[in-house]
């Protein structure tokens, strides 16, 4: 419940991904995308009723190529205010699930864009990623 005393409030971050960002230590950050969620952000936002209901995850397209990126965050506080302000927690069924659908058309997927630590990946290392479970 919303206004229940001592709830705590959510938090838009992943702070093993963040870790494992400012590391730059891929077999981190594929931990971290199979144990937390990932911050994306949202054109737009799912219903509030209901939390499968994630809501339309936002990709660039970029003007000159057509080439389009996912934008993946480890903290929402690391999304440039120049992207839609929504965002959504995307568990990491659902990110497998947005790159199997969507992964023909996505080219890159970036980390964290703008910092503090940047990384890219192709759809397909993601999706691998997600799925080792070598002895996590």
């Amino acid at each position: 419940m919303a206004g229940k005393k001592g709830a705590k409030p959510l938090e838009f971050r992943n702070t093993a991904l963040s870790d494992a960002l400012q590391t730059q230590d891929m077999a981190a950050v594929a931990f971290a995308l199979r144990h937390g969620p990932t911050v994306v952000p949202l054109m737009k936002p799912g219903q509030r009723d209901n939390p499968l209901d994630v809501g339309e995850v936002w990709t660039f397209r970029d003007p000159n190529t057509g080439q389009v990126a996912l934008l993946l965050f480890s903290d929402a506080a690391n999304k440039p205010a120049t992207l839609p302000p929504a965002v959504a927690l995307m568990p990491p069924a659902s990110l497998r699930a947005f790159l199997e659908a969507h992964g023909e058309e996505i080219t890159t997927v970036f980390f964290d864009l703008a910092g503090p630590h940047p990384m890219q990946a192709s759809p397909a290392d993601v999706l691998a990623a997600l799925d080792v479970r070598v002895e996590d």
